[in-house]
């Protein structure tokens, strides 16, 4: 592979030094500053000022995190923050119009579903009480509507019911209301807002073990009536994928499992043309992968990075419409891992479990 010395990089609209450091011209994935904590199950949110928010997670010693730590793409080091309201993993951190953070659901220190939410203040840089969700949930999904509102469905209630129950959570208020259900309960499923506004939830599952149910079905959310409708079928029926919206509108999903889990873990993935309502199948990836659902990322360039899910990174290529690994020296954790683009073009990858380890702090870079 061949090096090129880059002694400046554009960032945030300024000429910043990155000191003697080199990186690769071609993609690669390189370590950065580990986590101040093993983490999985926990979020990475890109705020308004450039910083990654790294929320909760699962930790080393099997219990949900309070703490949280900004990462700053400038010195590519963590910094530690105040704690959160309450410890949770498996939870949603939803990034909203006035650049604070919500934070809701999760599973807390005891392994019930939490109903508390919180929202982060990044002026303050402390995380203060938002309210609460009608259901305690966790594993559910969460999107920002145009409106301000944040759809919240799915997940995983009390004494492990599986909820079809969906609320729009009001953050300026601290109030959530009902609306119609989905058509099923779903938990590990995966949310997409669509350029119109609605918002497509697809696949995951019901029930636990011999009783588990998993799903090829998908319904839009439609935010003026309130109500969901089922679309297309997946060719595949998956649960622990993820999915991510193109540049040209459509939805990309990826992996996921059968009942199996990583004896079960898919290559495929399928398209979702909102315009039709119809899915297709899509490029194999280069690694079977799941558990990895907020973990891909539309890049600047239109290229797609699948971050999560396997030991190694890959890219699905605009141009050719194909995957194409993405080589890291140290292997990543994979599951349960999140990820976030950042301003000057590269993404940013924390923990997570997988390769006979568990959780993990390391962290790392991909650049494109």
């Amino acid at each position: 592979m061949s090096i090129r010395t880059v002694r400046v990089a554009l960032f945030a609209g300024l000429l910043l030094p990155w000191g003697a450091g080199s990186f690769p011209a071609e993609a690669s994935v390189i370590p950065t500053a580990s986590l101040s904590a093993e983490r999985m199950a926990h979020t990475a949110t890109l705020l308004a000022s450039g910083d990654v928010l790294i929320a909760g997670g699962f930790t080393d010693v099997q219990r949900a995190a309070r703490s949280a730590e900004l990462y700053s793409p400038v010195s590519r080091r963590f910094a530690p923050l105040p704690r959160m309201v309450v410890p949770r993993h498996s939870h949603t951190a939803t990034l909203l119009a006035d650049g604070s953070v919500l934070i809701a659901g999760g599973y807390g220190t005891n392994g019930d579903p939490v109903v508390a939410v919180e929202r982060f203040d990044p002026v303050r840089r402390r995380f203060e009480p938002a309210g609460h969700m009608l259901d305690a949930r966790a594993g559910h999904s969460a999107q920002l509507l145009r409106d301000g509102r944040v759809l919240i469905a799915g997940g995983v209630g009390p004494g492990w019911t599986f909820l079809s129950s969906a609320e729009l959570f009001d953050p300026t208020r601290g109030r959530a209301e009902r609306v119609a259900s989905m058509s099923v309960p779903r938990e590990s499923h995966v949310a997409v807002t669509l350029n119109d506004g609605r918002v497509l939830i697809v696949g995951g599952h019901s029930g636990r073990r011999a009783a588990m149910r998993l799903y090829t079905s998908a319904e839009v959310y439609d935010p003026t009536q309130q109500r969901f409708t089922r679309t297309g079928d997946m060719r595949i029926r998956r649960h622990k994928h993820d999915a991510v919206r193109a540049a040209d509108g459509r939805v990309l999903i990826t992996g996921g499992a059968d009942e199996r889990d990583d004896q079960g873990a898919y290559r495929s993935t399928e398209w979702y043309d909102p315009r039709t309502g119809v899915f297709s199948l899509g490029p194999m990836l280069t690694r079977a992968r799941y558990k990895h659902e907020r973990s891909s990322l539309l890049m600047q360039n239109g290229d797609i990075l699948i971050a999560g899910g396997a030991a190694e990174p890959e890219v699905l290529e605009a141009k050719t419409n194909r995957f194409r690994a993405i080589p890291s020296g140290t292997p990543l954790a994979g599951q349960f891992s999140a990820a976030a683009r950042l301003p000057n073009g590269r993404a940013l990858i924390t923990g997570g479990y997988g390769n006979g380890e568990g959780p993990r702090a390391l962290a790392w870079e991909y650049v494109p």
